[in-house]
């Protein structure tokens, strides 16, 4: 086998461990979900509910801040979108705890939960949009 072959199976290999590290969480404490996968995506009707039954949890708005300030649900924090890697350290401390997600639609949200579950959060929920609360 040629060197560049090699070369190329070895970085396939660790490009393949990495992500399926990703995969495999600590339990989730207060949810009753043991090993979730570091993000995934529920329905605002579930994010509301699991927010009833939870202690503590964070409940992060993606969007712009004229969006944020024209409307938001109410508790959220914002971290925009393009300032999340930069910030959710400094905001976001514990990475064990519940993070639900959330921009307009469900897309940003879903690319936030992407950043966070890489940064080590363990319990990130995409909630989807704003546009599907209703509580």
């Amino acid at each position: 086998m040629c060197k560049s072959c090699c070369q190329l199976k070895t970085s396939m290999f660790i490009v393949l461990m990495f992500s399926l590290s990703a995969c495999f969480g600590s339990p989730e404490r207060n949810t009753g979900i043991v090993n979730p996968p570091a993000h995934q995506r529920i329905t605002a009707e579930r994010a509301y509910q699991m927010m009833l039954e939870l202690n503590e949890f964070i409940l992060l708005d993606v969007r712009t801040e004229a969006e944020f300030r024209e409307r938001h649900i109410a508790g959220a924090i914002l971290i925009p979108i393009d300032e999340l890697e930069a910030h959710a350290q400094a905001e976001l401390l514990d990475k064990d705890i519940v993070i639900f997600v959330y921009c307009r639609t469900g897309v940003r949200s879903e690319n936030a939960a992407v950043i966070l579950a890489g940064m080590g959060y363990s319990q990130v929920f995409n909630m989807g949009g704003i546009v599907d609360w209703r509580w």
